[in-house]
């Protein structure tokens, strides 16, 4: 049975039952979608077509703020910059690679390759079970 987003699941391990509850908030009762949103978006009118200006301008002052308080914790935590300093992108890495007469291709080039080998004719039965073997195997990744 579909149960709301933001409940509590977890397999009963006696019962093998899978139970799910709704999650707590500060006053004892639980909260609805609606009601999150309301709490998330402030006084802001969201069932109408259009915005006041007003309305605007306290929104994106909300969003300036949150952007200053984000800054301020990445301040703190400057191994967060370092980490992605370490990592490059994908296109770099490609470069490298040709460089060393090596090709690397990414999932998405070899589950296209493993279909055309699939579909061609010129296959044998034993290489399009191979290719999908190795099809699944990269699907599953996904």
């Amino acid at each position: 049975q579909a149960v709301p987003a933001g409940s509590h699941v977890r397999l009963n391990l006696q019962t093998g039952d899978r139970e799910a509850k709704l999650p707590d908030s500060e006053n004892g009762k639980s909260d609805t979608r609606e009601e999150r949103r309301r709490k998330r978006l402030g006084k802001v009118d969201v069932d109408s077509n259009s915005f006041t200006s007003q309305e605007l301008k306290k929104a994106l002052a909300k969003m300036k703020e949150s952007e200053k308080a984000e800054r301020k914790v990445s301040s703190l935590f400057p191994n967060r910059c370092t980490v992605r300093k370490k990592f490059r992108p994908i296109e770099q890495l490609k470069e490298e690679f040709e460089k060393l007469n090596v090709k690397m291709e990414t999932d998405y080039e070899i589950m296209v390759k493993l279909i055309s080998k699939f579909n061609s004719s010129a296959s044998t039965l034993d290489e399009k079970v191979a290719a999908l073997y190795d099809l699944e195997y990269y699907v599953h990744q996904v």
